[in-house]
């Protein structure tokens, strides 16, 4: 009897039966696809703390991650044209992160190992490249018996990169999405230049990744074209808010810093908001805090456009999009059912992963810190929040509604005495 207790508490720890998909012809997975015994859970970026809210915890899905090289035709060369007399036009190239529920082969594990840069390529010796895990598998098999699924577009900060909210996509992708995470070109650590180019180019990038996504034939029959959302950080939701309808205020200050290219970006009558997208996640938006005017640089009445759900998330003590700032954009969408999240007391990074390992220098460290906040923690705050608003807006639950039905005394998905230095406000254009 002993003997057989002892073989079937071997058995149960050494095998773990996961389901992959509920069409899955290979039905489980008979052994630990997650390498909890040389990664435990709590030890890769994005997985839950003991204190994290429901929602940060993985989905049901594998996760797949795949590298896609494309090409925007026939753009404007912000760079080159700003030296030239005449406007250069190339061929725009993106990389493309994108993450996706997949069907492991017998063996795959759910790990890779992505690559970044600290330090940026305009401070000559500065780049270093460091690793992190993630919890996808590479070139994975895409789970197309379950889909279509959401398609989410990420737009990363200035500068930044595609995997800097990898923790947020890997988690979506688990819950049946599919996330493409773009490295904006001349705006990645790798290749930063003139700050034109990426005020001209936020929004094109992101209209252009999210319909080339959905007409390539590996992914057109995985993604569902009327459920598409984005996430912006920094300039990535500055963009997001261009793409749903906005523009900026034709006034000295964008005259000045823009030049000839003021015409693209100022606030136009005929502007109307893109249609694809059907809700928006905007990290710390950008710009509203630039000038005299309580919404900086954007034209007020465009934000008006604004008529999809809209979630909003910010350190009250934002020093660079400048959280009065962001608090004026959010009040003048008044078209838009909103919700603006608040971490009391954050700066601006409330959005990217950790800082590595390898970030000794201040400045290195302070791209991802918070002298306040446990980054970690934000990010599985943030998991929770981004499911519960695109599982509602996006593939219509209404059970995803209750976790956004918040109020100063009940935060459903929190465990006790986790809500302090939060705040969270719910504002319907109906009421």
């Amino acid at each position: 009897m002993k003997r057989r207790f002892l073989w079937v508490l071997l058995f149960v720890l050494g095998t773990f039966v996961v389901a992959q998909s509920s069409g899955n012809v290979h039905g489980t997975i008979s052994y630990d696809p997650f390498a909890y015994t040389q990664h435990p859970l709590g030890t890769v970026w994005g997985d839950p703390l003991p204190d994290a809210p429901a929602l940060a915890a993985r989905g049901k899905f594998m996760v797949g991650v795949r590298t896609l090289q494309l090409f925007n035709p026939n753009q404007i060369d912000v760079i080159n044209t700003l030296t030239s007399d005449s406007t250069i036009v190339y061929d725009r190239p993106l990389i493309v992160e994108v993450w996706y529920p997949a069907i492991l082969e017998p063996g795959q594990v759910q790990l890779t190992i992505y690559t970044d840069f600290l330090g940026r390529s305009d401070k000559p010796g500065s780049l270093r490249p460091y690793t992190f895990l993630g919890r996808a598998t590479r070139d994975a098999r895409p789970n197309t018996t379950d889909g279509p699924y959401p398609l989410v577009v990420v737009s990363h900060g200035y500068p930044g990169s595609r995997y800097l909210l990898a923790y947020l996509c890997e988690n979506l992708a688990s819950k049946g999405y599919v996330v493409a995470s773009i490295d904006h070109t001349d705006s990645t650590y790798r290749d930063v230049a003139s700050f034109v180019s990426t005020v001209v180019n936020r929004s094109l990038d992101q209209r252009f990744v999210a319909r080339e996504i959905l007409k390539m034939p590996i992914w057109k029959d995985l993604c569902d074209p009327n459920a598409v959302g984005i996430i912006g950080y920094s300039m990535g939701a500055f963009g997001a808010l261009r793409t749903l309808g906005a523009g900026l205020e034709e006034n000295d200050i964008v005259k000045r810093y823009f030049g000839r290219f003021t015409p693209m970006i100022v606030a136009k009558p005929s502007d109307e908001p893109d249609p694809l997208f059907k809700a928006a996640v905007l990290f710390a938006p950008w710009g509203g805090a630039v000038g005299a005017s309580p919404t900086g640089v954007w034209n007020k009445e465009s934000l008006a456009k604004i008529n999809v759900p809209t979630l909003w998330i910010a350190g009250s003590q934002d020093d660079v999009a400048g959280y009065r700032g962001i608090v004026n954009l959010f009040e003048s969408a008044v078209n838009s059912k909103r919700y603006l999240l608040t971490y009391l007391n954050a700066l601006h990074n409330v959005a990217p992963h950790p800082a590595p390992p390898i970030a000794k220098e201040f400045d290195d460290y302070y791209r991802f810190a918070d002298p306040v906040w446990d980054i970690w923690r934000i990010n599985n705050i943030n998991q929770h929040f981004v499911t519960a608003f695109f599982d509602h807006y996006l593939k219509r639950d209404e059970n995803a509604k209750t976790y956004l039905e918040v109020t100063p005394t009940s935060w459903p998905g929190f465990k006790p005495r986790t809500t302090v230095g939060l705040e969270f406000l719910t504002v319907d254009p109906r009421e």
